[in-house]
Order: C-alpha cells, then sequence, then structure tokens
C-alpha cells in the first residue's frame, strides 16, 4: 500500500506560474505534503506561487531540466520520489498508481505511458511523430520497449536513482535515465496515464527540432556504454561501405579508361581496414558488457535475496535522513523524574 508519508514529489519548474498552484493543490488534496519545487530562475512568480500553496521551493543553482533533477535529489530525504512537470498536463489522482511498482518492491523505476490515454489536443502532431521516432530508436539500439522514454511523470526509488550516471541538462535527462535504466538492470515498469492538454494560458518551454535532435544524439552516444556493438559497428560499416565504393570506383576508371587513382585507393584501403577494425572492437566490447551485466544482476538478485529477510531494501533510510534520531529537530527529549 502507497504511504504518501514516504514519498516527495519533485517538480522541475521554470516560468510556470499559471499552472504550478494546480499542480501543487492537486497532490497535496492526494495526500502527498512533501512538495519539492527545483526552480530554474523563473521570473513570472513561479517561486512565490508555489510557496503560497504549500510546497518546498528551492532554486536551482544551475539551468536546465536534467542540472534540476540532479541538485534536487540533495534536498529530498525520501525513500521514493514522484518526478511530474509543473505544466499540469499529468493527474496527481494517478500518483498512486505509478507508485504501487515501487512499494509492491515489483519495479525500481516507473515511467508513465502518455499515449495509453492521450486526450485530444495534449499533444501536436509533431511531438507524436517525433515521440515515435525517438522511442522506435531506443527499442533498436538498446534493445528494451519502453513505450514512452520522454514521458515527465516517473517514480523511483531514490537508491536507484544514485546508481544513474546522469549529466544531461536540458530535455535529455529523460532520455538519459531510460538508457540508465536499461544499462544497470534498474527494474522498470511502464504504468498506463492520461496525458491532458497544457492550459491555453500556459508556454511550453520545449523546442521540438533542437530538443528532437539532442535526445536522438544523446542515445546514440549512450550506446557506447550500453550497446558498443551498435555504436562502434555503425561507423565500422559506414567506413567499410565508403572504402568499397571508392575501391569500386577506382577499379572501374582502371579498366574502362586506363586511370589509377592512388591517394583514392589508398584511402579506400584505409577506409576498409578502419570499418573492420571498429567491426571487431565493437564485437569485443559487446562481450565484456554482456559478461559485466551479467555478473551484476547475479550480484543484485543476491542482495535482493538477502534483503527480502528484514526491512525491504529500498524504504531503507539514505545517509543523511535523519530518521534514526530519537526526536527530530526542535524537539526536546522528555526528562525523567
Amino acid at each position: 500500500m502507497v504511504d504518501p508519508d514516504d514519498v516527495c514529489v519533485l517538480v522541475p519548474t521554470y516560468e510556470e506560474a499559471e499552472t504550478i498552484g494546480t499542480v501543487v493543490d492537486g497532490f497535496v488534496a492526494e495526500g502527498f505534503e512533501n512538495v519539492l519545487i527545483i526552480d530554474g530562475g523563473s521570473t513570472d512568480g513561479t517561486r512565490e506561487i508555489a510557496s503560497d500553496h504549500g510546497a518546498r521551493v528551492v532554486v536551482q543553482s544551475g539551468s536546465g531540466k536534467g542540472q534540476a533533477v540532479r541538485e534536487a535529489m540533495e534536498y529530498i530525504d525520501s525513500p521514493y520520489v514522484l518526478m511530474v512537470d509543473g505544466d499540469a498536463t499529468y493527474r496527481a489522482d494517478e500518483a498512486r498508481q505509478m507508485l504501487e511498482p515501487l512499494f509492491a518492491d515489483e519495479a525500481d523505476h516507473v515511467i508513465g505511458n502518455r499515449f495509453a490515454n492521450m486526450e485530444p489536443g495534449a499533444m501536436s502532431r509533431l511531438n507524436q511523430i517525433g515521440n515515435g521516432v525517438i522511442n522506435r530508436a531506443f527499442r533498436f539500439i538498446h534493445g528494451r520497449n519502453l513505450e514512452d522514454i520522454l514521458s515527465g511523470y516517473r517514480a523511483f526509488t531514490y537508491r536507484s536513482f544514485q546508481r544513474l550516471n546522469l549529466t544531461a541538462d536540458g530535455f535529455g535527462i529523460e532520455t538519459e535515465m531510460a538508457v540508465e535504466c536499461v544499462k544497470h538492470n534498474v527494474r522498470t515498469s511502464v504504468v498506463p496515464i492520461t496525458y491532458q492538454p497544457r492550459p491555453d494560458e500556459s508556454e511550453t518551454n520545449l523546442r521540438p527540432f533542437r530538443d528532437g535532435g539532442v535526445i536522438l544524439l544523446t542515445l546514440y552516444q549512450m550506446a557506447k556504454t550500453n550497446n558498443p556493438l551498435f555504436y562502434f559497428g555503425s561507423v565500422g560499416i559506414l567506413s567499410t561501405l565508403v572504402g568499397v565504393v571508392l575501391a569500386g570506383y577506382v577499379a572501374i576508371e582502371w579498366v574502362t579508361r586506363n586511370i589509377s587513382h592512388e591517394v583514392i585507393a589508398v584511402v579506400a584501403g584505409v577506409a576498409v581496414l578502419f570499418g573492420v577494425q571498429l567491426l571487431m572492437f565493437g564485437v569485443l566490447s559487446d562481450l565484456v558488457v554482456t559478461l559485466n551485466r551479467e555478473q551484476t544482476h547475479q550480484m543484485q538478485e543476491l542482495a535482493r535475496e538477502l534483503n527480502r529477510d528484514g526491512t525491504r531494501g529500498e524504504a531503507t533510510h539514505e545517509p543523511g535522513r535523519a530518521t534514526d534520531a530519537p526526536e527530530s529537530a526542535g524537539e526536546q527529549t522528555p526528562q525523567e523524574d
């Protein structure tokens, strides 16, 4: 059963004055009173409105959603985190179904699938196409179907988040989290959710072409350590094909016109050799990654078995959380007579 007292609702914001009050009120009404706003320097009154509605507010030291999420972890002392955007496109009454797989110890990371119940006007046709391309690219490159890797509605354990190596500063943070979950064998569930249109007076901070390009580049770059065969193999195949085409051109010129192209021939040979070497390196790297993943999985299963004998590992107190103290700050210990 979901216990709201063990959950911190994390809301990264930037210029969300029109919607942030509604978002905070929605989660408080559902019993989630620990709402943390990490704000990227809004000038429209977002922070003041959030504070007036009962949320904790922190101004991030940097900029971008990714940096905000990483920095927010320094202010969270709850074992479970529910991350949601501040644009009122996600429903607070679906928070419990997002958190249920965590509390049931069925998953460590939960992604809300917006496409399961997308209301009319919630996403433009262009964004739907872009999301489809990115999700298919993720399945092809990283070998998992997580339905909606760009969803901003997520739930995860604090401990599982600490296992992720996140560096993205902007909207690539969701993509990076999905890839890292696959890479580190983090148990991930997908939960169907409702995706609502933004209020008319609210403006999006998303730039489809720029952010979409960054996300696709992130997917490819992260294949270097998660799927090295694809990462190195794709470049190797391209290099080999270029070498073969150049070699064919040199051969045709020599046979038909008796003209030699020594420089092009050398380039063709180098391209083929380089491509073959990259393919071999990709195969070897893939073997190493596979073996490491299997060993990590075995260790995780062993740790999970040990944790089942005591308190659930995900509800264990994290460093810095003062749950071991006999009383909270400001309270006095009763004196004995």
